[in-house]
């Protein structure tokens, strides 16, 4: 038996109703065999520097279609409270990023893990997920974001938020989430393209799958770093990708992970 993982990445508000009612009826045709519907960022209208008051429309579209999470694009962030809120305020899915964090603080790996996977009011994001397969098989996924605004950048006078290298964040976040969690699949959810995405691969090699955004690459079967796959599905809403998950595999063995994408 085998699960599926649905995927999209920069949307830019090119996502109809029609196609959005598509993405549904996939995802409802699979049944409990679509373990997750993710989306790698970079959705909405709005710009780095504009936001919209009443939020983003497009996430309505997503709620609809039953998005399980979703990665922070540069589109998505904002460097004041108010932006950030309107800018992801009206998804009802969590919204994930591991490294950003307020400015008058910084990032810890010696928090309580649980709280890694919740948002909190200054700060609504969320470093990671956790989904459990309906054979309670555990999978774990971790939102990587572009640094927009670094501790080293002039711009961080006006931010309330900042980046931190987002591979640096992944080496020393994601083991200890592993050990917690004893993931039976580890995804990076990611909005950094696709040559950050290999190395990446190279940096945490016990990633087994990173689905990617930014570069608005379509990669039909993805591609192999070590035993981690990348994927990525273009841009536009013009294709959705599939992950299929043969979780009677071990990691490494062949057809444990297959990648392909659909038309929309």
């Amino acid at each position: 038996m085998s699960f599926f993982i649905l995927h999209t990445n920069d949307f830019h508000n090119k996502l109809t109703p029609e196609k959005a009612e598509r993405i549904r009826e996939l995802k409802q045709s699979l049944g409990d065999r679509c373990l997750l519907l993710l989306d790698a960022g970079d959705a909405i209208s709005a710009g780095n520097l504009n936001y919209h008051l009443r939020g983003e429309p497009i996430l309505d579209l997503m709620n609809a279609c039953g998005y399980d999470a979703m990665t922070l694009g540069n589109r998505e962030f904002h460097f004041t409270k108010v932006g950030l809120r309107c800018k992801i305020g009206r998804a009802t899915f969590p919204i994930l990023c591991a490294n950003l964090y307020e400015k008058d603080s910084s990032i810890t790996y010696s928090r309580p893990m649980d709280t890694y996977f919740a948002s909190s009011p200054s700060l609504p994001l969320q470093p990671a997920f956790i989904r459990t397969a309906p054979l309670q098989q555990k999978v774990l996924v971790v939102g990587l974001t572009v640094p927009m605004i670094t501790a080293r950048m002039a711009s961080r006078s006006i931010s309330a938020y900042l980046f931190e290298n987002p591979l640096k964040v992944a080496v020393e976040m994601i083991p200890r989430l592993q050990a917690w969690v004893q993931p039976d699949l580890t995804i990076a959810l990611t909005h950094i393209g696709v040559a950050m995405d290999r190395r990446l691969a190279e940096s945490v090699p016990t990633l087994d799958l990173i689905i990617g955004g930014h570069t608005h690459e379509l990669l039909p079967q993805g591609e192999w770093v070590g035993d981690t796959l990348i994927v990525q599905a273009g841009c536009y809403a013009r294709h959705i990708g599939y992950v299929e998950w043969d979780f009677q595999r071990g990691r490494g063995e062949k057809g444990r992970l297959t990648a392909r994408v659909e038309a929309l």
